[in-house]
């Protein structure tokens, strides 16, 4: 059930889009969400997704989220569920979105959503960071203007995690040394390439098969950087098809030794996975650091 306010709520943003009176006939539960609670609401003009939770617990989290689908939906590369709309009541704030329909992967999957993202990070602009900040899982992410992809990942990536890290006790001396070391030599070790339109945490579970068997991206943390993050994210958790892989290198190549900067990339995510659950995660942080 939802809360009477929130439901309320709901049904007159549906109605605004709608333009006809809307009313919630169905309403089930989701999995998979760890931080918000998620909803299939069906109306008689059809279904929707959403997703709530306390305004107090994550404040702007649904603007920036619709913020990030907006701007990969405006691309128009990927698919991404259509934007209904946002907004917060006194106790709770929501995001209403297109319902997505699931089907088997359609042949040659792993080829069309490689060259569908590669699609994606040609679209360029002439700063590394966004107009605008936003969350990856339920961190602040920054996302302040930089004109070197060095200086945007150290300071608004690596540095932010190590001080959290820090002040949780979690970041060694050392550690925090062989980070500093590493800082020296990334100019020389990522390519000199223009800032790219990227998802930001593109994990095996932001991605789903639509109704037609193609990709559709979810959960973005959008913003213009390397566009081999998105690709050392997506070997991380889950190693996407091989194909995908091929696809993305015949339509978009990257520059030679992309397999080893990967992991530097991954530096990020796995200092995220650090500040949300623990020094589990330290040693694959030290053991990537080790080998650079």
């Amino acid at each position: 059930m939802l809360p009477a306010i929130l439901h309320d709520a709901v049904s007159a943003m549906l109605s605004k889009f709608s333009g006809s009176e809307q009313r919630i006939e169905n309403l089930m539960p989701l999995s998979g969400g760890s931080i918000n609670e998620a909803f299939m609401i069906e109306t008689v003009d059809g279904k929707y997704f959403l997703k709530y939770n306390r305004a107090s617990a994550y404040p702007g989290m649904f603007e920036q989220e619709a913020k990030g689908l907006k701007i990969l939906y405006d691309a128009g590369e990927i698919r991404v569920p259509e934007l209904i709309g946002f907004d917060e009541t006194s106790e709770y704030t929501y995001l209403v979105l297109e319902y997505l329909g699931s089907a088997g992967r359609k042949q040659n999957f792993w080829e069309d959503f490689g060259r569908k993202l590669a699609s994606l990070h040609r679209h360029t602009n002439d700063y590394f960071g966004l107009d605008h900040d936003n969350y990856i899982g339920s961190l602040k992410q920054y996302n302040k203007r930089h004109e070197s992809w060095r200086q945007f990942f150290i300071e608004e990536r690596l540095m932010v995690q190590m001080e959290m890290a820090g002040h949780s006790g979690l970041l060694s001396s050392s550690m925090q040394q062989a980070f500093e070391c590493l800082f020296e030599s990334l100019d020389s070790i990522f390519p000199d390439e223009p800032p790219a339109l990227i998802h930001g945490d593109l994990w095996s579970g932001n991605f789903m098969v639509d109704e037609k068997g193609q990709a559709c991206v979810i959960d973005p943390a959008v913003y213009y950087g390397c566009r081999e993050m998105d690709i050392g994210m997506s070997r991380l958790f889950g190693v996407f098809g091989t194909e995908f892989y091929q696809a993305y290198n015949e339509a978009y190549p990257m520059e030679a030794g992309w397999h080893e900067r990967i992991e530097i990339c991954n530096l990020y995510p796995l200092m995220v996975h650090v500040n949300l659950f623990g020094a589990g995660y330290l040693g694959s942080v030290q053991s990537i650091l080790s080998r650079f």
